[in-house]
């Protein structure tokens, strides 16, 4: 068996189609992969070092700005969008897939396309609960829309009925034991972990929010805070020492450039405060975990407000808008979850109730069901 994957742009993208492509190899160890990609984008690094081949298109997304500049992006986008079906039939023509699996990104489109378009059997995988204006238009036309959320059917027209499969989790994150993660941090029963954070590169509106609940809260007992700053955050620890925060080594506070362990720290926590991407919500929800969800108002479709809502319209997080976070709302929003254990829990119990534990296996046994 033959699978071209086809994803790029985010990790968001690329990661859960790195996964599945990782266990199909071992459930078929004879399965023959290759990834299509966008030229000089992150998928380039992710994939290989994953171990698998990939080759790439030139291309571009489309400007939503009303402006010459925008008119002349999207232009330019448009003659790279035919090239990329070219491009695309030629490497589909040399690799011969069984299936051609998209899992977003601008490269989606035309290599979907021209796979149809080949008579070659095709799906796609939406992580979000908003689904992007690629997978919108590709759903008419492939042999099968796999969903993260039941929330995306609505707003989707598709050849056949969607199959919702969740999105796939790390497996040493589901299979970490609690306790065994809160000894490694050094944590005690009595204690409450607030693991924070606002993606890899970080979250302006979020690092000042958390800045300020640090100077409220580090005094309070029985009460931790681990928070990763992002690559555009180093500022906060110099700001805690500036409010008289105490943190690091012997304290309840701990600052962070990013977590590289989110399979302790994660299983280990009480609450997670953080954006509203895709793989955060199917983590949070695999583990059952309460959450105070900041939306990023900065992405496409506002997907990240949608995929929060899914979970908070049905007490499974607390959405907190980006434009209303404070430190204040989020100081007095913790220490009412902390001083209401039997809530905390409860917001918990709802988030893991659609929790989708064996998303890689069922896209695998779909992916294997086309060929």
């Amino acid at each position: 068996m033959k699978v071209m994957f086809v994803a790029g742009g985010t990790g968001g993208h690329i990661n859960p189609a790195v996964a599945v492509a990782a266990e199909l190899k071992r459930i078929e160890p004879d399965c023959e992969i290759l990834f299509v990609g966008t030229e000089g984008r992150m998928e380039t690094q992710i994939v290989p070092k994953a171990g698998f081949p990939i080759k790439t298109v030139k291309m571009n997304g489309f400007s939503r700005k009303m402006s010459l500049k925008g008119l002349k992006e999207n232009i330019k986008t448009a003659t790279l969008t035919l090239k990329a079906s070219s491009e695309a039939k030629k490497i589909i023509s040399e690799f011969n897939p069984d299936v051609v699996v998209g899992f977003g990104g601008y490269v989606t489109g035309p290599v979907l396309r021209t796979a149809v378009k080949m008579g070659i059997k095709t799906a796609i995988h939406e992580q979000n609960a908003f689904p992007g204006v690629a997978n919108k238009a590709l759903a008419k036309s492939v042999d099968r829309v796999m969903l993260t959320s039941s929330a995306a059917q609505k707003h989707m027209k598709c050849k056949n009925p969607p199959i919702v499969t969740g999105l796939p989790v790390r497996r040493e994150i589901i299979k970490t034991d609690r306790d065994f993660a809160r000894a490694s941090l050094g944590l005690s029963s009595k204690d409450m972990l607030v693991l924070s954070m606002g993606g890899s590169l970080g979250a302006n509106a979020i690092n000042n929010a958390v800045l300020e609940m640090l100077t409220r809260l580090y005094n309070e007992k029985n009460i931790c805070f681990l928070h990763a700053t992002g690559q555009y955050g180093k500022w906060v620890p110099e700001k805690l020492s500036e409010n008289g925060v105490p943190y690091g080594k012997g304290t309840n506070i701990e600052v962070r450039e990013y977590i590289d362990n989110m399979e302790i720290c994660l299983p280990a926590c009480d609450l997670v405060i953080s954006r509203a991407g895709a793989s955060s919500i199917s983590e949070i929800q695999a583990l059952s975990k309460p959450s105070i969800l900041i939306p990023s108002p900065n992405v496409a479709e506002n997907h990240q407000y949608h995929n929060a809502m899914s979970l908070a319209e049905n007490g499974g997080a607390i959405l907190i808008e980006e434009k209303d976070l404070t430190g204040e709302l989020l100081s007095k929003t913790v220490t009412e979850l902390k001083n209401n254990r039997e809530k905390l829990y409860e917001i918990g119990k709802k988030a893991g109730e659609n929790a989708k534990l064996n998303a890689l296996s069922e896209i695998c046994r779909i992916i294997i069901s086309l060929k």
